[in-house]
């Protein structure tokens, strides 16, 4: 099979930028972010600390999955596609899915707990959270469905 390195590059670059932005989302935005915020609401800056572990989690279970995917795009370039690494990154980019779509749920409890307590409306921020969820929950299925032939094809090519 004759893979087009130009393609593969290209997503691995994008990997990497979104890599990048992460790594500055953790380390710049989220605590400037959590300080303003304790500094304008004082009385309710106890909840941050569920919104950053939240926060946290996502962005180091992202961080794994682009790792995986980076993985499996290096196997592809090196025609290595059906091989028992490209399973294993699938499965672990599937379970990274899985505990993004938990720390999503988690915040949007640590959110409507919050909001009963402030008054506050919700709404917005919980329809953004749940479009989050269905993204995940399909890129959970997609690999989820390109498991199952490549487990199939390791387990013919263990048989010959």
């Amino acid at each position: 099979m004759k893979i087009t390195h130009g393609s593969t590059t290209f997503l691995k670059v994008m990997i990497f930028l979104i890599g990048i932005a992460i790594l500055a989302l953790s380390i710049y935005w989220l605590p400037e972010m959590a300080i303003k915020d304790a500094k304008v609401h004082p009385d309710t800056a106890y909840f941050l600390i569920p919104f950053l572990i939240c926060a946290y989690g996502f962005c180091i279970a992202f961080s794994v999955a682009l790792y995986q995917a980076f993985k499996l795009l290096t196997n592809i370039e090196k025609n290595n596609a059906f091989s028992e690494s490209s399973l294993q990154s699938l499965n672990v980019i599937k379970k990274c899915a899985f505990t993004v779509i938990f720390f999503i749920l988690l915040g949007i409890v640590s959110l409507m707990v919050l909001a009963k307590t402030t008054g506050d409306d919700a709404a917005g921020p919980i329809s953004i959270s749940l479009m989050g969820i269905l993204a995940t929950s399909i890129i959970a299925a997609i690999v989820d469905a390109l498991q199952k032939p490549l487990k199939n094809v390791l387990a013919f090519k263990s048989k010959k």
